[in-house]
């Protein structure tokens, strides 16, 4: 199975591991803000900056990453500044600040600001590391802490405080910068990537890896023959004794380097992941295959070199030791379980594992015969071949028989024969078993026979359902999805992700339902296992702590287990928020706006508190995996139910839970790129040029000319009719009366000499000062007035000199048409005020975008000019 060979190997998100991993330490507080939004809010803390200053998750969540609610009367205001300019600039700092716990108690720390990048480049978190440095900093009088210091404590604070004293400004920040904790090249990105080693560290499932383990394949395979034949026959009566014993220890030298891989090669660790922290490795072989690889790698064949001047007894221990050896052959089996899914491949290993048998088996019915030979007993099967090929004696000299013995090669062949006739029960007669020690060891061989025979041939059909039905439920279910994915041609990177989440669940729950399993359990039964298997939840969360026995029961079969693959989305934004979670594994993220406002790890609680809101409502950010989760998920009208019917659990729970992060609300914030924008506005309204200095034949100066001719030709057109509708009704006094008569008999027109019209210097108006667009020229005697009265008398009424006291109502009338054409005017002129700014910011952009393209130009006709010459 492929699955089980490489590992989850999904590109995931290990930021917060990787940190956790690095900088986590009992005196050291860690924060994480996010860095595109204003005063840079924190979206993650750990539990020792908790239990170093005594502010929970909940206090310190969104708040500023400079951390206010930690400053004092004694903290430094320097050491505040340049933490926010860091902030501000995005570089790397440290200072050491004087902080104030929860109960306004004073530690002091190191404080270092690390920018996080993303795979672009971009700096999206802040990492702030808080390492807790009081007690060399603490008064040395202190009565409370006089006894809590040991000699080596007191005799650092000394020396840390003389030096102090006697060093600098400048040395001192020198000395924290040598004693910075936090590297450049130590801060990990927040970004998605696949497993990655260190450099020393190889992954067990590369090409070179794979093709190493075919060739230690091979060699065991090697070892598995020429060991017994080597040790039945001996290693310098076999042909080529020379080569074979340089071969040896060439093999010997490469199991010793195969060693020295496993010692930096990665694993697939219980929950599928790979595991490539070198410790974990050294350990994990450590207390796996190690000692069974070094005690197969020993040179027995040197041991018996130095052996050879003693003894023959001697000499044949070391040969016997070579038989450590095949211990090799069960690492061979477990690596070579990843073909076993393959019919063809597990009868060619059960026929090779036959015949291997067969092979051990001949080499200790020859040991048995030189056995008799050597005890002088002169009946054994050895001898009988010797009658068959040389006639038949009388054996009785010892020395003769050796002179007269079989070549290796037929002795082994027939022993190879025997033995084979034999474990199939197939037994011709030829050779048989005629000594005592002949006919134990046939015995022996029958009883093994015949199990491996029954094994191997009788029932491979029933060995391979009960040995594979797991995996061949596993290839039947990746063959059907793969089948849906190919059928609906779905994206490949949502096809991998299926992949993926697929083989990382089965790797949990190898092919088993746990929901069939539990409806199969009788109901006190089915509590019992719901509170096992949720243990980690009612066990690590105090709000649990007070539920009596019957309550937990409800709870764990309300309780569902989730598991999340990288990538997948556990609530989306604005979806309906159903249920509670509790992170058991893994780490996500809460997005809001594309941005990251909170990360949630291991412990952690998200959803709406449920037993005070009664609506159910829409989720506000949607909550993202990381990495590989588990999260344990109880629905909302399962938990209201049980808190319904036990109301004292749900005084208890509504004041013991804290929940992380609260779906429902959403956070006002303004990002950083946001006021940039605005700011570079700004900036650039303040420095464009007034329309005052622009050319008199400039476009927009003509177009706001016009726009103001146009207002000032309607806002005149409006007055006249209105004034005109309002007369007319006045007009009609009688029918057939003329208009003459109308006018009292004794008034007699008096006619005056209309003074001569000046022509004096045009008048600006409002536009005309902004612009320097005069009005139309017109005589100074002419007053609005006298316009007014020349309009009237165009529409039959006569001049106000003529004319008796005009009536209160229609004086009033015109007041308000005065007034209306003046508001008017104003409406016309604040529209335009608008306009002009409109178009003096796309005139500047317009200008700018043609600065551009004439410098693009210019390069390009430069370039073709250099090719013409060229």
């Amino acid at each position: 199975m492929a699955g089980s060979r490489k590992g989850l190997v999904a590109p995931q998100n290990t930021f917060l591991e990787t940190v956790l991993r690095r900088f986590s330490a009992p005196q050291t507080g860690l924060l994480v803000a996010n860095a595109r939004i204003v005063d840079y809010p924190i979206i993650y803390v750990n539990d020792s900056f908790t239990r170093m200053t005594n502010y929970t998750a909940r206090d310190m969540v969104q708040t500023g990453a400079i951390c206010k609610q930690l400053h004092g009367e004694r903290t430094s205001i320097n050491a505040v500044e340049r933490i926010q300019r860091a902030l501000d600039e995005g570089q790397m700092e440290q200072v050491e600040i004087t902080l104030y716990k929860k109960n306004k108690s004073m530690i002091w720390v190191i404080m270092c600001v690390a920018p996080i990048e993303n795979d672009v480049g971009e700096v999206r978190l802040y990492l702030i590391l808080l390492y807790d440095i009081s007690p060399l900093r603490q008064p040395i009088d202190d009565d409370a802490l006089r006894g809590s210091f040991s000699k080596f404590a007191k005799l650092a604070r000394s020396v840390a405080r003389n030096r102090n004293m006697l060093a600098s400004q400048s040395e001192m920040d020198d000395s924290m910068a040598l004693l910075a904790p936090v590297q450049k090249e130590n801060i990990p990105k927040y970004r998605e990537e696949s497993p990655r080693t260190p450099p020393h560290v190889l992954l067990h499932y590369v090409t070179f890896k794979t093709a190493w383990d075919w060739i230690i394949f091979l060699l065991t395979g090697y070892t598995s023959v020429i060991v017994p034949y080597s040790v039945a026959f001996g290693q310098l009566n076999t042909y080529g004794g020379t080569m074979l014993t340089a071969f040896d220890r060439i093999v010997d030298i490469i199991f010793c380097i195969d060693i020295v891989l496993n010692f930096h090669t990665t694993f697939v660790g219980p929950t599928g992941a790979v595991i490539s922290d070198p410790t974990l490795i050294r350990l994990n072989y450590l207390k796996g295959w190690f000692m069974v690889d070094l005690i197969a790698c020993l040179p027995y064949g040197l041991l018996n070199l130095f052996g050879e001047s003693d003894s023959g007894t001697v000499a044949s221990l070391f040969n016997t030791l070579k038989v450590v050896r095949l211990l090799r052959l069960w690492r061979v089996i477990r690596k070579l379980d990843q073909y076993l899914k393959y019919v063809a491949t597990i009868l060619l290993i059960m026929i090779l594992c036959f015949i291997l048998l067969a092979h051990w088996l001949a080499c200790v019915w020859y040991m048995v015969g030189m056995h008799d030979l050597q005890g002088d007993v002169y009946h054994g099967w050895i001898l009988h071949l010797m009658n068959e090929t040389l006639g038949e004696r009388n054996w009785t000299d010892k020395v003769e028989v050796d002179n007269q013995l079989p070549n290796q090669s037929m002795l082994y062949m027939t022993s190879l024969y025997f033995t084979l006739s034999l474990i199939t029960s197939i037994g011709f007669g030829n050779v048989a078993a005629n000594t005592t020690a002949e006919k134990i060891v046939s015995i022996v061989f029958m009883i093994i026979g015949a199990l491996v025979y029954a094994t191997i041939f009788g029932n491979v059909t029933t060995i391979l359902q009960q040995t594979h039905a797991s995996r061949a439920r596993l290839q039947q279910l990746m063959a059907s999805v793969k089948d849906f994915l190919r059928i609906h041609s779905v994206p490949k990177e949502l096809a991998e992700r299926v992949i993926d989440y697929v083989t990382s669940s089965w790797s949990l729950t190898r092919g088993v339902d746990t929901d069939t399993v539990l409806n199969h359990c009788p109901k006190d039964m089915k509590a019992d296992l719901c509170i096992h298997l949720y243990r980690a939840v009612f066990n690590e969360h105090p709000a649990f702590r007070l539920a009596s026995e019957s309550c937990l029961r409800a709870l764990a079969v309300s309780f569902t287990a989730q598991h999340t693959a990288p990538g997948d989305l556990i609530f989306h934004q604005g979806e309906s928020i159903d249920q509670l979670c509790f992170v058991v594994s893994g780490s996500l993220e809460v997005v809001q706006d594309d941005e990251v406002v909170a990360i949630l790890s291991k412990g952690d609680v998200f959803g709406q508190p449920v037993w005070k809101e009664a609506d159910v409502g829409q989720s506000a950010a949607s909550v993202r995996a990381l990495t590989y989760c588990d999260l344990h998920c109880i629905k909302r009208d399962n938990l209201l139910e049980v808190l319904k019917f036990y109301s004292a659990f749900a005084n208890s729970f509504s004041r013991s839970l804290v929940l992380t992060y609260n779906l429902r609300n959403r956070l006002v914030f303004r990002k950083i790129s946001d006021v940039e924008r605005e700011r570079e506005l700004s900036e650039l309204r303040r420095n464009q040029p007034p329309l005052s200095s622009l050319a008199p034949d400039h476009p927009v100066r003509r177009l706001i000319s016009r726009f103001c001719n146009a207002a000032s030709t309607n806002a005149s057109q409006f007055s006249r009719s209105s004034s005109a509708s309002s007369n007319e009704p006045r007009d009609r006094t009688a029918p057939g009366t003329p208009l003459r008569d109308s006018i009292t008999a004794s008034s007699t027109p008096t006619t005056t000499a209309a003074p001569e019209p000046i022509i004096t210097k045009p008048k600006l108006s409002r536009w005309g000062k902004l612009l320097g667009v005069p009005d139309e020229v017109r005589p100074t005697g002419v007053t609005k007035q006298q316009e007014t009265k020349q309009e009237m008398e165009q529409v039959g009424q006569l001049p106000e000199e003529s004319h008796p006291p005009m009536d209160p109502d229609r004086h009033a009338k015109i007041n308000a048409l005065l007034e209306e054409q003046s508001a008017v005017q104003e409406a016309i002129m604040s529209r335009m005020e608008e306009l002009r700014k409109s178009f003096q910011i796309q005139i500047s952009l317009v200008s700018k975008h043609m600065t551009h393209l004439e410098s693009r130009v210019n390069q390009v006709s430069s370039v073709l000019g250099v090719s013409q010459e060229s």
